[in-house]
């Protein structure tokens, strides 16, 4: 082979690993009429992600994605939290079971101890609360134990994990986990260099109150702003105005600079006849939108922390079928069941799809 053929080929891999996007893709499987793991694979890298969650660490799938150039997101379910916590050849033996036989041949790059854990407001769920640190640290030893120091530990949390979220610089955590919980984790993501793990919907503060909360605001258009009046920073929308309450209430327990992951987000497709704004259109438009932001080189960032990139995980790669809950539980997916697209999309940004013309809305406030 002559060596302009073999530069040629090496321009033409070069250019095909580029086009891999920043943007992940949560890969449920609560469905009964999901396509196999083989095909799901299949239709991630036809979407050119570049990142795919888990919820579990699914051997099948893990031993797939081994061939893939995805980097790999893998979860420890909550049932398994308290075991970890207390026992530190229980996460030894998960660490050995779970990472081992995978890594580094697949590119785990996310290990995730629970899901949402501190929305669980029951007896258990605070023993959860209790053990969700200390299990974090056993995995942190059991990897070190294992020399795999390039997986990052953390936990994924919901935005009712803050007590107050506008405006933004008004951001705190919830007081029963502030100082029990919060800070110890905060403790713990910062010495090891980890992230910050949100799930985050602009959709639901949107839908309880869509006559204060500009659609625009919600999907991320830039048509309308509201300043902070602490900080003088100007929010063009929802998103950003929700990351920042995050990053003020780090920073008032002395972590100003522990970088964020958006572990979920996404809009509804579909819902019951009361679930305002659940279609096609709007969620068409605000993960079009969303991946134009968090794609854009140099970074965006918030208004709070300009030029910072934010990996972003879009829920979720199927409507899934099997959740329990209203309608738009099961339907925030980008494709359908058969791998046909609910509607267009570009994971990777660099042909963006141009949205429609916005739908009419009341004039609003851009409160919430």
């Amino acid at each position: 082979m002559s060596h302009l053929v073999v530069f040629l080929l090496y321009l033409l891999w070069i250019t095909r690993t580029k086009v891999s996007s920043n943007i992940g893709v949560n890969y449920g499987q609560l469905g009964n009429n999901l396509p196999s793991p083989q095909r799901s694979i299949e239709l991630l890298t036809s979407m050119k992600a570049g990142l795919v969650k888990l919820y579990d660490a699914n051997p099948e799938i893990l031993r797939l994605l081994s061939t893939t150039k995805l980097k790999v997101s893998i979860m420890i379910p909550n049932n398994e939290i308290a075991g970890i916590a207390t026992n530190q050849s229980m996460a030894d033996e998960w660490v050995r079971n779970n990472v081992l036989p995978y890594y580094p041949k697949t590119l785990i790059r996310y290990l995730l101890v629970g899901n949402e854990v501190l929305s669980y407001n029951s007896e258990q769920g605070h023993q959860m609360w209790n053990d969700l640190v200390p299990a974090m640290r056993n995995i942190e030893r059991s990897l070190k134990g294992q020399n795999i120091r390039d997986i990052k530990i953390g936990t994924p949390l919901a935005m009712d994990v803050l007590q107050s979220t506008f405006p933004p610089s008004s951001g705190t955590f919830r007081p029963d986990v502030r100082d029990s919980v919060m800070a110890p984790m905060l403790k713990f993501l910062n010495r090891t260099k980890s992230f910050f793990f949100i799930d985050i919907y602009p959709y639901f503060p949107w839908s309880q109150n869509p006559h204060n909360i500009s659609i625009d605001f919600a999907l991320l258009r830039g048509n309308s702003s509201i300043r902070d009046p602490a900080t003088g920073l100007l929010y063009t929308n929802l998103l950003d105005q929700m990351l920042d309450s995050l990053i003020f209430a780090m920073s008032k327990l002395g972590y100003p600079n522990i970088n964020l992951v958006v572990s979920e987000t996404g809009w509804p497709n579909s819902g019951d006849e009361e679930e305002l704004g659940a279609n096609t259109f709007n969620a068409a438009t605000y993960n079009r939108n969303l991946i134009l932001k968090m794609s854009t080189k140099p970074p965006i960032g918030t208004p709070a922390r300009p030029g910072v990139a934010i990996p972003t995980f879009i829920f979720s790669l199927f409507d899934e079928n099997q959740k329990p809950g209203s309608g738009t539980e099961r339907h925030w997916g980008l494709l359908h069941p058969d791998g046909t697209p609910i509607y267009d999309i570009d994971l990777t940004g660099k042909h963006p799809i141009t949205n429609p013309a916005p739908l009419p809305a009341p004039k609003s406030q851009f409160t919430v």
